[in-house]
């Protein structure tokens, strides 16, 4: 049983509650578009107040199709008026079908419900607010994307695949985790990815050499290390990440650099690893402001919120130098060995481990003092760090089998509790150059973790508790290298309120069904989205696909293809189209050929194409009665082969 498999049978205890309570939105579709944006319910003991607010937008306005919108359940008790903390409610958006004909399944939402919850293909709500995706870092240009939700024949169904520009090196969410930055050393480029709509926004030029990359506590800026070989081009590069604009880049020093922030975002730490210096840069004004040494080796930064102190790494004398957040001075000095590197600090601040790759130990600090507790052996060659609430988990590259340290047994006198488990059989070593993004990631319930094994492309999830690996996702056409989870559910923004931003998918009347398990307590809220113009006016244009179970690949001189010309939201056929024209060359470039379609049937075209030569042909298709150049569609290709 899959996590995924988990959660749902939790929301099923609910389901049998839920197909008992009576139908809510009776309504027709007119009536409902007056129906306030706020709404609410007092049942056992329980108030909820559903509201739906235009993402940055004012409070007056109406929800827009294809804009952002805030999904808000605010949950108090209704006797104490406190609200009500730490739930796990679940919720669905689907849009409500009233026209005549359509059979119950689709006019009950309720029933809806129960098909979500078993994770059927074909059957999904326009949005999950329960859902979360495997964002999969792949060794070449591109990104799988998988929905753990669904699986066939118990192979977790891949959502899409998105191509990049060059290797992926690094990555970091947004703060609303609606947008992914990736790093491209080989093109000197961040790839900025739409995790909506899942595809490729724009690259932005990153300096040269970009690496390392992270996103400081407030949001507001992208930090990118760029490890140029010139020391004059070593430094940071600093990018808007609403705008995605480089606000300034900074000469720091040479070397690979990591990065660490004050939790007010006024201090950024930059280590500079040629140059043996810690770079403090004021962020308000993107200034340097001090160069510290700090060893002659510096591997990796950490910041601690608890003792309010900055902890750098030297990996070639195996110190951690402790300096003061505020006054940037030298706190102390703690006293490791060589091999020390990556170090990281549990969520609440208070214990620091260090990792040592050539003694295949772990450091553990004590932030309250800066003192070493304890050096406790792990897996072999340790080389990456990840928290969760109960445990810290450390991979090797010289095994397979992931450490985790009881955080709660490590104040105690006697030796902390260590457990572990195999992601998989081969070590990743085994799997040559890894990427800076983590093999590791916590899940969205935060009593569990994703890992990646990149030497059998495989991504293990481990629930804690658990031997070992409940299940695995492979990747099959691609080489998995680091895993990173998005979080779609519903979020305690404050406490008892809980929201999700969506993009609204489209216009009319939706369901909003909401569940919670502690109380048993099920709802059907409604909204209206209104229609919005630009969408509208985009939609109207006709969309041009060349189908896609037709050989593209073929050695014959005179090929066939056909097109399907469709147009609306609903991508219906577009017929009776009498000019449309297929515009086409043979790489890399040659004499334009141009020839007409004709329908076959409604919307589908055909076009006889004249290939003289063996070579890859690029096919334009436009129509000047439907205002379409060639090129304003995506352009396809097809090939001829040498004859035999």
């Amino acid at each position: 049983m899959n996590k995924r498999t988990a959660f749902n049978r939790i929301l099923s205890a609910g389901l049998a509650t839920l197909l008992s309570v009576s139908w809510q939105a009776s309504q027709a579709a007119a009536g409902a578009a007056d129906k306030p944006p706020h709404q609410s319910l007092e049942r056992d003991g329980v108030v909820i107040d559903f509201e739906v607010r235009p993402g940055g937008g004012a409070a007056n306005q109406s929800p827009m199709a294809g804009q952002y919108a805030d999904i808000r359940f605010s949950v108090t008790d209704s006797a104490a008026g406190q609200p009500m903390s730490g739930l796990n409610p679940g919720a669905w958006l689907d849009q409500l079908h009233t026209e005549s004909g359509l059979d119950s399944q689709q006019l009950d939402c309720k029933k809806r419900i129960g098909l979500y919850l078993k994770g059927s293909i074909g059957i999904r709500p326009l949005v999950d607010l329960n859902s979360y995706y495997l964002m999969i870092l792949n060794k070449d240009p591109s990104i799988t994307v998988i929905d753990p939700s669904i699986s066939v024949g118990g192979v977790t169904s891949t959502l899409t695949r998105i191509l990049l520009k060059g290797a992926p090196m690094d990555w970091v969410l947004s703060a609303d985790e609606k947008r992914l930055f990736v790093s491209l050393p080989d093109a000197d480029e961040v790839a900025v990815i739409d995790t909506d709509s899942f595809t490729l926004v724009r690259n932005i030029p990153a300096g040269a050499d970009p690496m390392r990359m992270a996103m400081q506590p407030d949001g507001r800026y992208l930090w990118v290390g760029n490890d140029a070989a010139d020391p004059a081009k070593g430094g940071v590069t600093v990018i808007d990440s609403e705008s995605l604009q480089v606000v300034v880049s900074i000469a720091t020093g040479s070397g690979h650099h990591e990065m660490a922030f004050s939790p007010d975002s006024r201090y950024a730490f930059i280590s500079n690893r040629k140059s043996g210096t810690l770079s403090i840069i004021d962020v308000p004004e993107l200034r340097r402001i001090k160069d510290m040494p700090v060893g002659a080796h510096p591997l990796d930064v950490a910041y601690s919120e608890l003792s309010g102190a900055v902890y750098v790494v030297d990996g070639q004398v195996g110190n951690v130098t402790v300096i003061d957040g505020q006054s940037h001075g030298v706190r102390s000095v703690i006293k490791g060995s060589p091999g020390l590197g990556p170090i990281g600090f549990s969520g609440d601040g208070r214990w620091g481990m260090v990792l040592n790759t050539l003694d295949s130990q772990v450091l553990v600090i004590d932030a309250a003092d800066a003192k070493v507790l304890h050096r406790i052996d792990v897996t072999a060659q340790p080389y990456q760090l990840e928290f969760t609430p109960g445990y810290a988990y450390i991979r090797g590259l010289g095994s397979s089998k992931v450490t985790m340290i009881n955080l709660s047994s490590i104040a105690a006198e006697a030796k902390p509790i260590v457990q572990g488990f195999d992601a998989g059989r081969a070590a990743p070593g085994l799997a040559g150059e890894l990427p800076m993004a983590q093999s590791l990631a916590t899940s969205v319930d935060q009593g569990s973790v994703f890992v990646v094994n990149p030497a059998d492309n495989t991504t293990y999830f481990y629930n804690e508790g658990m031997n070992a690996p409940m299940s695995g996702y492979p990747n099959r056409g691609h080489t998995a290298r680091a895993v990173s989870v998005l979080n779609r559910t519903l979020r305690e923004v404050e406490p008892g309120i809980y929201q999700s931003r969506v993009r609204l998918p489209a216009s009319g009347h939706f369901d909003v069904a909401f569940m919670l398990n502690q109380p048993e307590l099920t709802h059907c809220f409604s909204m209206q989205v209104q229609s919005n113009p630009e969408l509208d006016r985009l939609n109207a244009k006709p969309r041009v696909t060349l189908l896609a179970d037709q050989a593209r690949v073929s050695p014959d001189k005179y090929r066939p293809v056909r097109f399907q010309v469709s147009r609306g939201p609903d991508n219906a056929p577009h017929p009776g189209i009498e000019d449309l024209r297929v515009r086409y060359f043979m790489a890399p470039s040659s004499r334009p050929r141009e020839v007409a379609a004709t329908e076959v049937s409604a919307g589908l075209y055909e076009a006889m194409l004249e290939l003289p030569d063996p070579g890859a042909y690029y096919l334009h298709v436009g129509s000047s009665s439907l205002g379409m150049a060639f090129g304003d569609q995506p352009y396809t290709s097809v090939r001829r082969t040498a004859p035999r």
